[in-house]
């Protein structure tokens, strides 16, 4: 391990304990140099090895991976184990309970938002409740190639659902369930999904969230802006929500032979409820099989979608596909947490994101591991909760975010010495880069100075990483498209695919070669930026082009942009990135105002509360700033190198001649957020 910020490397490297690099699946530096030179020379051996522990209806027919990455050559393409036809659903359950006899292990300890609500989930419960509802989706008239929008918490319906999914063919689109209802509908009618999961609600800490009702929003814009394409709505009813008072959902009853055209009558009024879409999981569930075949699909079909802020402002929605999904996560799992068969594993991520769907689901399942999912939230309900859950289940690896690392480091020692995290024995930490103050009390204080520190790289959710993992080929390029090498910092780019890799931008495959594939031809622009050290380790800076990083959500500055100017008041806004003690980065805006228009206290709230109505709650604004002017360069555009120095308070601006009016700085730093000085 090297700590970030490091002047000197030498004095700053870490080693595993022996005991954990003795029995490790990579023990030491020539162990993977020795794996990761033949997943580059010989990526057939390599990857059927991989290939060869899971089940396949049809071998591939050629080669592993064949792709394209030069769009004057044609086509972007890349294509994993073409020929051959799996499940992923099949590999990651029936696989472990059948042919491993794991039915018996526990696959989730479930942990409620409350420490009284909590279950353990084996292997053989897990494919049941899947089968049932692969049955139920079936006969909602959801078949192959179908998109489904998931819209629910961290339960285990989330799991049951995307796996359900991956059975029966269907191509799953989880939102993360702290979406606004505007952003719900963007993803609905980008993927064109014929069926919606919700909950009834959430409890979120001490707080309530109705997301039936913001689905149901969700919905109501899908049919103003177009046709709808939700033709059923099938619901949850929360476990934490019919057991407390001030229960919101509802008491449901369905006549004995269910099908998709079922009334479904209301013994309550709390909850909005369309009997003509609406159906109740609860009420449903119970009368399907627990029996069902999965269907055997191409190695390349399409297994799911996941929107990511695009810096258009308009999301992309990534595919991936079953077979190349199912080897790299399988594999990235069981090595960069050295997955042994007794560990308790847990990821505090929410499966709304890549991190959750890599390595809450797929990954861990994929190796028959035990696994916590975690509703909850680290302070709730009290800042010891991460080292409570931790102790109980005596958690042997555990990942999670840089944010919730700062956030516990501020209650200081006092929650964490009350607890023992002897069980712990690799920490991992993701989503976005870890400062050198939380990389330290993370080691020394949770792992205790024996527990070395991983992470992982999806692109999505960028952090500090070291050397590559199997099968990928990193390099450096310049503005001008030239290769670095030795020390060198610039362009992150990437010479071939891995099995894991996205495919296209669902819908748009222009857009996908026109954002990674055409700036550099013949190689995969990831948009990071990314500097080489001395000893050949990469150090991932963050984003190139304008997106922020908050608290490990990456965020489009046009979408808050674009939010912001459909304001009456706004005629031109700008967002940048500012420090964050806790989120890491948080978004400082400047807008124009329209003439006339007054900047005051209520403006700035009704601007917030607009973007956290369109886009989500984590996109709301920590500073929004009046400008009169925006710095723009003679040509027009704005320079947001400027603005980032405006917003950190930083004077020493460097070359300011391409301003057409340099006068606006000096306007803009005088009129700086006061609580941001």
């Amino acid at each position: 391990m090297v700590v970030p910020g490091s002047q000197h490397i030498e004095d700053k490297m870490y080693h595993p304990p022996e005991g954990l690099q003795k029995d490790a699946h990579v023990p030491d530096f020539n162990c993977y140099l020795e794996l990761y030179k033949k997943s580059i020379e010989e990526p057939d051996v390599f990857w059927k090895e991989v290939a060869s522990d899971f089940y396949w209806k049809k071998p591939p027919t050629g080669h592993i991976l064949q792709y394209n990455f030069d769009v004057t050559k044609g086509n972007i393409y890349v294509k994993c184990m073409e020929g051959a036809k799996t499940n992923m659903c099949y590999n990651v359950l029936d696989r472990n309970v059948k042919d491993k006899n794991l039915g018996e292990r526990v696959a989730f300890y479930w942990e409620g938002n409350s420490p009284d609500h909590h279950e353990a989930i084996t292997y053989g419960q897990l494919l049941g409740q899947v089968c049932r509802c692969s049955n139920l989706l079936k006969q909602m008239g959801v078949r192959k190639g179908d998109r489904v929008a998931i819209y629910l918490p961290m339960i285990p319906e989330l799991v049951y659902t995307m796996l359900a999914c991956a059975r029966i063919g269907a191509v799953h689109s989880i939102v993360f369930a702290g979406f606004s209802a505007e952003s719900l509908c963007e993803r609905i009618m980008d993927s064109q999904c014929s069926i919606l999961v919700t909950a009834d609600g959430v409890y979120r800490g001490e707080k309530l969230i109705n997301l039936k009702q913001i689905a149901d929003e969700a919905l109501e814009k899908c049919r103003e802006k177009a046709s709808a394409t939700v033709t059923k709505c099938l619901v949850v009813k929360h476990h934490a929500l019919r057991t407390q008072n001030g229960d919101i959902s509802n008491k449901l009853q369905v006549g004995p032979d269910f099908d998709q055209n079922t009334d479904i009558k209301l013994s309550l009024p709390s909850t909005p409820w369309d009997a003509a879409c609406d159906v109740c999981w609860d009420e449903v569930m119970g009368q399907v099989s627990e029996q069902c075949e999965p269907e055997w699909l191409d190695a390349e079909d399409p297994l799911f979608i996941l929107y990511t802020s695009g810096s258009t402002g308009k999301p992309k929605g990534v595919l991936h596909t079953v077979a190349g999904y199912l080897l790299y996560t399988s594999l990235t799992f069981k090595y960069v947490f050295d997955h042994q068969p007794d560990d308790v594993y847990w990821c505090t991520a929410d499966i709304g994101w890549i991190t959750g769907h890599s390595y809450i689901t797929y990954g861990p399942l994929a190796n028959g591991a035990t696994s916590v999912l975690f509703e909850g939230i680290p302070v709730h309900p009290h800042v010891g909760r991460f080292w409570e859950v931790i102790e109980k289940y005596r958690v042997t690896k555990f990942y999670t975010a840089p944010t919730a690392i700062r956030l516990l480091m501020k209650y200081g020692l006092d929650p964490v010495q009350k607890y023992d995290l002897s069980s712990l024995r690799i920490l991992g930490t993701v989503g976005e880069p870890i400062n050198p103050e939380a990389w330290h009390w993370y080691h020394e204080v949770i792992g205790q100075k024996r527990c070395p520190v991983v992470d992982t790289f999806w692109q999505t959710e960028t952090v500090r990483d070291t050397f590559p993992f199997f099968g990928v080929e990193p390099t450096i390029l310049n503005e001008h498209g030239e290769e670095l090498e030795g020390e060198a910092e610039g362009y992150l780019v990437f010479r071939r695919p891995w099995p894991g890799i996205m495919r296209t931008v669902y819908g748009n495959q222009e857009r996908f070669e026109n954002t990674y594939f055409k700036k550099f031809p013949g190689f995969y622009v990831t948009g990071d930026g990314c500097r080489r050290d001395k000893d050949g380790y990469y150090w991932i800076a963050g984003r190139i082009d304008d997106m922020i990083n908050v608290s490990g959500h990456l965020l489009s500055t046009a979408e808050v942009e674009s939010s912001l100017t459909d304001h009456g008041a706004v005629a031109e806004a700008a967002v940048v990135s500012r420090p964050h003690k806790v989120k890491g980065e948080c978004l400082y805006c400047f807008v124009t105002l329209k003439d006339c228009r007054e900047f005051n206290r209520t403006l700035v709230d009704e601007l917030k509360r607009q973007v956290r109505e369109k886009i989500g709650p984590i996109a709301t604004p920590d500073f929004i700033q009046n400008a009169p002017g925006l710095p723009k360069t003679r040509s027009g555009k704005i320079m947001r190198r400027v603005l980032r120095q405006i917003a950190r308070n930083e004077k020493d601006l460097g070359d300011l001649s391409t301003l057409a009016d340099p006068k606006v700085v000096e306007v803009l730093f005088s009129q700086r957020c006061e609580t941001a000085a």
